[in-house]
């Protein structure tokens, strides 16, 4: 029988896949050494150039100029501390569909990192920092140019969004012949090259996970079309789950397979499933973010709410900031 506690621990250490990229990263220049960046010096410059402090949280903004290598391998091992996020996708106006979450962990600072790869679409992504080992001022911090291996949540310009949450019941079993990700890195991969919910589902279907070293975890996914997915774990095999009404949400315990009226016995859960019922899956990023705020724990990190067509993002920190963005789509 499936788990369904609410889960402390460690999140995840990414682990490398053996896939080199092209080129060499820049020389080490200052403090930290990037192990993902494939930028020539300018763009190197460019990149830490663009990070400014936006607010007390810390918070923190950086637009990675130049190409990366999202399958390199890199580790940060910040210390275990109870944790728990919320996720839904309001599908019920398809012509404005939107995704939200809260992250909650520990009180580290976090970046709003934009993207645009040659080979893959542009993004925005919230990254904790902490997990490149930045954990002080970062200015000039060359371990920044790995943060594009580490987004938490994350939208691309053809309004793919997913999220991770933590899920204690989830194991991954591996498929010989696929290479190894970790369990965080996968997000990468998503937003890099996936479209559709039907294409993320795919990316994840191309690569073994490892939840070691940290609770395993499950993911939200939706595009702009309002389609929705969570992917889980289930005795050792991915398995996916559409989202068949108006909405779909995501807490800390297991989804698929699970009756509804035993997802909602988890307290927010039952009021993400409440609020939505009664907006018949149709909010606007300000409902949103009340909705959010309903379900915040006194360590949720941040509140974002992705326009999946709209290509608007809505930010609200811990720190008290609040932040707007816009990413263009395609």
């Amino acid at each position: 029988m499936r788990r369904t506690l609410l889960v402390t621990g460690l999140a995840l250490l990414l682990v490398a896949t053996g896939c080199g990229g092209g080129g060499r990263p820049a020389e080490p220049a200052g403090a930290g050494t990037p192990t993902a960046s494939r930028q020539d010096a300018g763009q190197v410059e460019q990149t830490l150039a663009s990070l400014r402090r936006v607010d007390d949280l810390p918070l923190y903004e950086m637009t990675y100029v130049g190409d990366y290598d999202p399958t390199v391998g890199v580790a940060g091992t910040p210390q275990a501390t109870p944790f728990g996020c919320s996720l839904f996708a309001a599908r019920g106006d398809r012509s404005r569909p939107l995704f939200a979450r809260n992250f909650d962990w520990d009180a580290n600072p976090a970046l709003v990192l934009r993207t645009d790869p040659p080979d893959g679409y542009a993004s925005i992504s919230l990254v904790d920092i902490s997990y490149l080992g930045v954990t002080a001022d970062p200015a000039g911090d060359r371990r920044l140019l790995n943060a594009p291996l580490l987004p938490f949540d994350g939208m691309n310009e053809r309004g793919l969004a997913v999220g991770l949450a933590a899920d204690d019941g989830a194991t991954a079993q591996p498929v010989p012949g696929r290479p190894t990700v970790g369990s965080v890195r996968i997000l990468r991969l998503v937003l890099d090259s996936a479209a559709t919910v039907d294409e993320a589902i795919a990316v994840f279907g191309r690569y073994n996970l490892d939840f070691d070293g940290g609770p395993p975890l499950h993911y939200l996914i939706a595009d702009a079309t309002g389609a929705s997915a969570v992917i889980e774990f289930v005795d050792g095999r991915m398995r996916a789950e559409k989202g068949r009404g108006a909405w779909q949400a995501l807490t800390n315990v297991p989804a698929v397979g699970v009756a509804d009226r035993d997802l909602r016995t988890d307290h927010r859960y039952g009021v993400l499933a409440e609020a939505l019922d009664r907006a018949g899956g149709a909010v606007d990023a300000p409902g949103a973010l009340r909705l959010l705020d309903a379900v915040r724990q006194a360590h949720t990190r941040w509140s974002v709410t992705y326009g999946l067509r709209t290509g608007e993002v809505r930010l609200v920190t811990a720190g008290g900031g609040e932040r707007d963005y816009r990413l263009p789509m395609n």
